[in-house]
């Protein structure tokens, strides 16, 4: 396993960390789940990342029993908070409340007095970007979390709150966008900005939820117990790309993988580490086996051609608009 600096932070991580968002207490029973994190352990993965509203709540609890008796010095532990939580008003967003309400109740599910990096899971428009980061500050100050980030975040916007920070003198030091092959949104503006300010990327997706793995075939109903058809939240999640333009251009990617010893997995993952903002990819996994493939991909290093012919193989199915925003403009 090869490590990065997280931002310009003395903070090294994992290029390859291991998320749980779409599985742990939801897609994947408690054991498997435990046994995916220990496969991750295992296999040199120091940084986990989740979120208080994986699962509802769930996600954040099974990580925690996962990691319990694991030395804490020798991990790093992400969560995010912005998306409901719970039923009330005020459960949910970036106000001084819901966030340090939330920190309390991630630190005691994921059995914890600290995080490495605490996120905010979108941008909240209902709430002063002040007041978000005064919070943060207190939590930092405070020991609660060590440093700061922020996910899918405008490139203006994480431009305004690193004004803040600095001020605050709190290290904001990561943004956490979706990124792959297929989605680039983040390359134009998000990517050019953190690289000005000393901010690193921590993607999610980097598999575009399993189709760049090349299990989904134009055509063909996709196989049981696939992401594509897990009601949970799953088959939502990946509906954008299972149209057969997109999986039939996917398939132009399975010699280009092959010719360079990889699998598809590896290869995409291997991709988004190869831009340079990019401090590491999460990988999730519903079987331990999955978790052992994916680490392959660090310190691959992709050729100029290679990279060249992934683009042409993809042609104008990849998205790379940077005027996607995916905060709300009102609260959830």
């Amino acid at each position: 396993m090869e490590f990065r600096h997280l931002g310009r932070s003395g903070l090294l991580i994992s290029e390859i960390s291991y998320g749980n968002w779409l599985t742990h207490g939801s897609q994947v029973e408690q054991d498997a789940a435990i046994a995916c994190v220990h496969a991750a352990l295992d296999a040199g993965i120091t940084t986990f990342d989740t979120a208080d509203v994986y699962a509802g709540t769930k996600a954040e609890s099974v990580l925690g029993e996962a990691l319990n008796g694991v030395r804490r010095e020798s991990y790093e532990l992400f969560t995010k908070v912005y998306w409901p939580t719970g039923p009330g008003k005020n459960d949910r967003g970036l106000s001084r409340k819901h966030i340090m309400e939330s920190i309390d109740a991630s630190l005691r599910r994921l059995q914890t007095d600290h995080l490495d990096l605490y996120q905010a899971h979108r941008y909240d428009f209902a709430t002063p970007l002040e007041e978000t980061m005064s919070a943060f500050a207190d939590i930092v100050h405070s020991g609660r979390a060590h440093y700061i980030g922020v996910s899918e975040w405008t490139a203006g916007q994480i431009r305004e709150a690193h004004k803040l920070a600095q001020e605050l003198r709190i290290p904001l030091v990561s943004s956490q966008p979706q990124y792959s092959m297929l989605w680039r949104v983040i390359e134009a503006e998000v990517v050019p900005t953190c690289r000005d300010l000393g901010l690193s990327q921590i993607v999610f997706s980097p598999v575009a939820q399993g189709v760049l793995t090349g299990k989904y075939k134009p055509g063909v109903a996709p196989p049981a117990g696939s992401r594509a058809t897990d009601d949970k939240g799953g088959a939502n999640m990946i509906s954008r790309w299972m149209r057969d333009d997109v999986l039939t251009r996917v398939e132009k990617l399975e010699p280009l993988a092959a010719e360079a010893g990889l699998s598809m997995a590896q290869l995409a993952v291997a991709w988004v580490l190869q831009n340079e903002n990019v401090a590491s990819a999460i990988i999730g996994a519903s079987r331990p086996e999955q978790v052992a493939d994916n680490v392959k991909a660090s310190g691959v290093t992709l050729d100029d051609d290679l990279l060249k012919a992934i683009d042409e193989a993809l042609g104008d199915v990849v998205e790379g608009d940077p005027s996607i925003n995916a905060s709300p403009k009102t609260r959830p």
